[in-house]
């Protein structure tokens, strides 16, 4: 198996420092959790600011439905647990309680993809993109590696209306730099290329960096885009890099049912038609495992990338 040539650190980490400095800068900001302040690391949150965490239990509906109250009283609440509970248990009230009153509430979520591992699937969140980007006025956001959590707290603190945001509780590679630009609803180009554009998101944007390596060695030049923002997409990125390069792999820690490789496949349908082949979960429930095992076994590897850029390659 390729090495990873970056530091591996925790996204949770990067997370809960984000919070605390922000909300030192706003009195405005708490946090509500559901018996998981200590895994997700928001009890460091609770100690600086112990007026400003709120702790529910194992009650995620009460959680959701107290955060859009504090949202509406003017708060900004950050809703924190595990991705299969802050999205999936919580839907219905996420729906009609945050989305449909497009209410300030900023849903931050770990654990989510195979790679939590040996709890197995009934807490390996494959399909919470799927579930959040359909529902109105929610913006969704998958960071790439720590530095760029702290960036989606930074601007998700500053934008008005629902988000979003799921990270892993596995470590990540670091790909970017604190002092790096974020923006909601912009992506960013890691690595120019002219033949194929490899689009990733999560964990998977590390993966798409090593495959164009390989296929560098293959004299196939890969570009690659980290898409941070799954909703609102941006659009303007992809037909640009289906128009250079003619053909488009995505790649992503989640289902490719109604994942980033649907909202990828969707806008160059409908803009410029071309070759998309999508690297994910296909469509089946994880089991218990390591991480690393776990992305071997389900095909989210540097690899599965690069042979999906051969056979899309020879679609064009």
């Amino acid at each position: 198996m390729m090495q990873l040539p970056w530091k591996l650190e925790s996204q949770r980490n990067y997370f809960s420092q984000a919070l605390i400095e922000s909300g030192r800068k706003d009195p405005r900001i708490v946090v509500v959790g559901a018996d998981t302040t200590e895994s997700i690391k928001t009890l460091p949150f609770g100690k600086e600011f112990p007026d400003r965490l709120f702790n529910v239990g194992i009650a995620e509906p009460n959680m959701m439905a107290i955060a859009s109250g504090l949202a509406a009283a003017g708060q900004i609440p950050f809703a924190c647990t595990y991705s299969v509970f802050g999205s999936g248990h919580v839907y219905n009230v996420i729906r009609q309680a945050v989305a449909y009153p497009k209410l300030n509430v900023k849903i931050f979520c770990s654990h989510a993809g195979i790679t939590t591992g040996l709890d197995g699937a009934t807490h390996q969140m494959n399909e919470d993109i799927a579930l959040m980007r359909g529902l109105p006025n929610m913006v969704v956001l998958v960071p790439a590696d720590g530095p760029q959590t702290a960036k989606c707290v930074e601007a998700a603190v500053e934008w008005s209306g629902p988000v979003y945001c799921r990270f892993s509780r596995a470590n990540f590679p670091t790909l970017t730099q604190p002092s790096d630009p974020f923006e909601i609803g912009r992506a960013t180009t890691l690595r120019d290329g002219a033949d194929i554009t490899l689009i990733g998101c999560g964990i998977m944007v590390s993966r798409c960096l090593l495959a164009a390596e390989e296929l560098k060695k293959a004299g196939v030049s890969a570009r690659v885009i980290n898409m941070s923002t799954i909703k609102p997409l941006d659009a303007a990125i992809v037909v640009r890099a289906a128009r250079e390069t003619g053909a488009v792999v995505t790649a992503e820690e989640h289902s490719i049912v109604h994942g980033l490789g649907s909202a990828v496949a969707a806008v160059t349908a409908e803009h410029y038609p071309v070759p998309v082949k999508m690297v994910g979960v296909n469509d089946v429930f994880g089991e218990s495992g390591e991480a690393e095992e776990l992305l071997e076994k389900y095909g989210l590897t540097a690899a599965s990338v690069a042979k999906a850029a051969d056979l899309a390659l020879k679609l064009k």
